[in-house]
């Protein structure tokens, strides 16, 4: 397969899952496969959420939604005309995939695939349906796929380099059974807010949308806010108020009620909207359903912070930095701890 029908297979995809998130039934073989196909494929979303609670049907949808924006001919084939592809001696690369939010690994996938690698995926047990549900599809355009993409339950089979991603503790391990191999390992990041004070509510409140789309557990889900030092929190309340549903999630509201009892019992000043916390504290990473902040005295003090902990963070969202409400939107070159997995891909060749 060359990377031009590589391109156009993946796009295959974008009518399908467009359709799945309009939440339309089947309309016909303009979409490329029949009706029994289609609705398999809406059977594994519902499953999804069986298998694994978080993964309700409007996360899974919003990953659909980021995909869908990535394939058409044109973004593929502009991304992937920066570098080689088609090495060859394709290596065989083991992915090994996150689980925290729906199909994480989707990029790692199908930047192996298109750099004309073959990708040995070791799926997470917290998301293992979704993205051979896809494959599966694909397979129906074009069977040769399931030669360069394969999953694997049980240990890896032989491979010739690695793209890990998983906790700190994890990435650990990942050194020690990986380092040996050309590798990518990934730890564990987080996404930070900067507010001037000069946002309308409108922008505040898209914030809530950095915050709690797949419920938080995302690296680039917003769990640090940075305020000036005059800013009235009650503002940044009253703008995300259109999230509270988020705590109607049982799992979601177990992780607040626990959190908010230990910072009560050890009579931690916090700030609660009844479904988030607020808790001023230096750390970037906030336990799920508390979201930290910290105030600044001026922007070069806040630059200085955000220099020192670039390594743990993902994402800044802000006027000046990724718009408000885009922290689950990257673009296809928009690589996770910008690391440029294509580059690396390339230099397997």
């Amino acid at each position: 397969m060359k990377t031009k029908e590589r391109i156009e297979l993946l796009s295959k995809l974008k009518p399908i899952l467009d359709h799945i998130v309009s939440q339309k039934m089947w309309s016909g073989y303009d979409l490329g496969i029949n009706e029994h196909e289609y609705q398999k494929l809406l059977d594994t979303v519902v499953r999804a959420k069986v298998m694994n609670p978080w993964f309700v049907q409007e996360s899974v949808f919003e990953s659909f939604r980021g995909f869908s924006s990535w394939l058409t001919e044109n973004q593929l084939t502009n991304w992937v005309e920066n570098y080689q592809t088609n090495p060859k001696t394709p290596k065989k690369v083991a992915i090994i995939m996150a689980g925290n939010i729906p199909m994480v690994g989707f990029h790692d996938m199908i930047s192996v695939f298109l750099s004309g690698h073959k990708a040995v995926c070791k799926l997470s047990s917290d998301d293992n349906i979704l993205l051979p549900a896809l494959i599966d599809i694909l397979t129906l355009f074009n069977p040769d796929i399931k030669n360069w993409i394969e999953f694997s339950d049980a240990q890896l089979p032989k491979f010739d380099a690695v793209i890990a991603t998983g906790s700190d503790n994890s990435a650990v391990y990942f050194q020690s059974y990986f380092g040996k191999y050309p590798h990518i390992i990934r730890k564990n990041r987080t996404s930070v807010a900067v507010i001037s004070g000069n946002e309308t509510q409108e922008e505040l409140s898209e914030i809530g949308k950095d915050i709690f789309t797949y419920f938080g557990l995302g690296c680039r889900n917003v769990s640090k806010i940075f305020v000036p030092k005059d800013f009235v929190l009650d503002r940044f309340f009253e703008a995300i108020v259109g999230y509270g549903e988020v705590v109607n999630h049982n799992k979601y509201a177990n992780n607040y009620d626990y959190n908010k009892a230990v910072y009560l019992m050890n009579v931690q000043p916090i700030l609660d909207n009844n479904f988030v916390l607020l808790k001023e504290e230096e750390s970037l990473h906030s336990p799920l359903g508390v979201v930290f902040y910290s105030r600044y005295a001026n922007a070069s003090e806040l630059e200085k912070y955000l220099e020192q902990n670039k390594e743990n963070i993902q994402a800044i969202i802000g006027q000046d930095f990724i718009p408000f409400g885009k922290a689950q939107c990257p673009s296809l070159n928009d690589y996770a701890d910008g690391v440029d997995t294509m580059k690396f891909l390339e230099s397997l060749s």
